[in-house]
């Protein structure tokens, strides 16, 4: 199945959802990062949950979700963006990619032990005015969780978050997620209805790799309630670094280290965490930073 993200309804409008394909954003996630195997698995379920939240941002507003925690795979970060004609853009990173721990007691990715005991911040950037940012501690580390309790304490909307990745040792084999958000006006039956589909729907990757494609991961989410599509998002991976941003990052270090740093180095690098793209800067151009701030 080709990486999509569909918007929909249910119950008149009181069950709002989103499922989402993500297989190649994660399989280029991991390729970029080097990924282990359980890293893969906690930086695909950030990136998947950041770009299922990102179908509801418009004009220029960026979203933003960060994990700081005490496992062995250090901070998480996911931004995601509304870039424009239907996508949207998406990019993650981890501070320890070569992180890994054995399977859990179920034979599955620990995500939660990699991850580890901290919070989750989720910060909203808009075009004008402040950005607005919420914090909640981490519920399991599990991600999907963890999200939920965001979206539950910080935003009082109760919701049911799943994503997922499946992989083997020759890499990814699918990764997605739904998210499922009761609005106002939810009555007992609809609720109802939609703990017993999540009771016993089957877990999103599988449904994936069988080859369901996003309407039917929204349809086993939504269970007997009536669904109404909205419509089909690309989802992708993006970068917004530019050499331009990587100066403005070095003038910041002041005349005195950028001199320091031209005579001590044949050449500046600097990679983006997010892309992994290399920006090399000759004494040359450094020396032309530091007659700008001359």
């Amino acid at each position: 199945m080709p990486d999509q993200l569909t918007t929909a309804s249910a119950a008149r409008g009181t069950v709002s959802l989103v499922a989402g394909i993500t297989t190649e954003l994660v399989r280029e996630t991991q390729a970029r990062h080097a990924l282990a195997p359980t890293a893969s698995a906690a930086v695909g379920r950030l990136i998947t949950g950041a770009a299922l939240l990102g179908t509801a941002l418009s004009g220029r507003e960026r979203l933003t979700l960060q994990i700081s925690a005490d496992g062995p795979i250090g901070a998480l970060t996911a931004d995601a963006w509304n870039a424009g004609d239907g996508v949207v853009a998406v990019r993650a990173h981890a501070r320890y990619p070569q992180a890994d721990v054995p399977l859990n007691a179920l034979g599955k990715f620990d995500v939660a032990r990699v991850v580890g005991a901290g919070q989750l911040q989720v910060t909203k950037s808009y075009e004008i005015g402040q950005p607005y940012s919420g914090i909640v501690p981490l519920e399991s580390g599990e991600i999907g969780d963890d999200i939920a309790a965001y979206l539950a304490n910080s935003q009082q909307i109760p919701s049911i978050v799943a994503v997922g990745v499946l992989a083997n040792p020759n890499g990814i084999v699918a990764a997605g997620g739904v998210i499922a958000q009761l609005m106002p006006g939810a009555d007992d039956g609809t609720i109802g209805a939609l703990e017993a589909a999540v009771a016993t729907m089957q877990p999103v990757t599988t449904q994936i790799a069988a080859g369901a494609d996003t309407r039917a991961l929204l349809a086993a989410v939504a269970g007997s309630l009536e669904l109404n599509v909205f419509g089909d998002l690309d989802v992708a991976f993006d970068c917004q670094c530019t050499r331009e941003k990587v100066e403005t990052a070095l003038l910041g270090l002041g005349r005195d280290e950028l001199l320091k740093i031209a005579g001590d180095q044949p050449n500046t690098e600097a990679t983006c965490d997010f892309c992994k793209r290399r920006y090399v800067l000759s004494p040359s151009d450094v020396g032309a930073l530091v007659a700008r701030l001359e």
